[in-house]
């Protein structure tokens, strides 16, 4: 069913219509459960200012990624390249400002680094749109080819970059870091054009039914292949930022970012068959993950145990979901 539809009905629902609106937006409820209970753990540490903003910012580059998983995954589609496209365009703009082009100034060096993000993620929506490969199968392939350029390109971290091209990792805005700054910004933004515009709302219609958006005049090959490039670009922007927040360009600046990115999209509501979820949800997935990390680290437990904590979490939140989602197709069917 359409979210158009859905919403719709929900509407005319009343006491039904507010539960519905619970269920698609369960994660904040979670996440202040969440956080209180570790504050309630942790009384000096946690619910201190400088944590939470260490946990915004510790997080804004893994948004970034998850944003781009998350346009993907509303489209019906699966982008398994996402950190090996952020790692590939952060080395790549670094190898170029540092080394082919020294001098470059900062913002030229970023203009490629985003270019060459959007141009990978072009060729995932030709190959996924025109060709019709399997998204899956062609994600999978450009994960393995470009963790291995990364190597390619160089085998050391790359540090002697302008000052400029770190500002976006580690700069601060009004005495708040910028990264901070950027991705709840960009986080409204796309939620607004997902919502208001009638890409947007093309990008939820093909998700939900690919052969009705084709019949309802929705060119949607042009969808995939934009939300591709969109997902190449905003991969690049979580590279640069997490460029910034180490200070150098590393072989293994995103190494193991996919899964993360996955699980806060798949944690925060976004739908795995497409068409369904509400993008700043994915960013209260960022949000859950970074702070049980956080909490748990605190707490003194091992790093083998935590992963294993968050991947029950993304199991959690599957079968929650599933149980969601089949209440919600009941209950818009009895009302509809």
């Amino acid at each position: 069913m359409s979210t158009q539809k859905i919403r719709a009905v929900r509407d005319r629902l009343g006491f039904e219509g507010s539960v519905i609106f619970l269920l698609d937006n369960l994660i904040w409820p979670i996440l202040a459960v969440v956080f209180i209970g570790f504050w309630i753990l942790l009384p000096e540490f946690f619910a201190t200012s400088r944590n939470i903003q260490y946990l915004l910012y510790s997080g804004a580059g893994l948004a970034c990624i998850t944003l781009a998983e998350g346009l993907c995954l509303l489209s019906g589609n699966f982008d398994l390249s996402v950190g090996s496209i952020a790692g590939f365009s952060a080395m790549f703009g670094a190898v170029f400002a540092a080394q082919w082009f020294p001098g470059t100034p900062a913002l030229v060096a970023i203009a490629v680094m985003l270019v060459m993000g959007g141009s990978i993620g072009a060729l995932n929506g030709f190959s996924v749109a025109y060709l019709g490969v399997n998204p899956f199968l062609q994600t999978l392939s450009f994960l393995i080819i470009f963790e291995g350029l990364i190597i390619t390109l160089s085998t050391r971290s790359i540090t002697s970059l302008p000052e400029m091209y770190f500002y976006v990792g580690n700069g601060t805005l009004f005495g708040i870091p910028f990264a901070i700054i950027l991705t709840i910004g960009l986080y409204l933004v796309v939620w607004t054009w997902l919502k208001y515009s009638n890409f947007g709302n093309a990008i939820y219609a093909v998700g939900g039914n690919r052969d009705s958006a084709e019949k309802a005049g929705i060119n949607t090959k042009r969808v995939i292949l934009v939300t591709f490039i969109l997902s190449g670009v905003f991969s690049a922007l979580g590279g640069l930022i997490f460029t910034g927040f180490l200070g150098a360009a590393t072989p293994n600046l995103t190494s193991g970012q996919l899964f993360p990115a996955f699980a806060a999209a798949v944690v925060g509501g976004i739908s795995l068959f497409g068409g369904r979820g509400n993008i700043l949800n994915a960013y209260g997935g960022v949000l859950l993950l970074g702070m049980v990390e956080a909490g748990l680290v605190m707490l003194g437990i091992g790093v083998t145990l935590i992963n294993a904590i968050q991947g029950s979490i993304l199991l959690a939140a599957i079968l929650l979901y599933t149980f969601v989602e089949r209440y919600r197709e009941s209950l818009i069917a009895e009302f509809s």
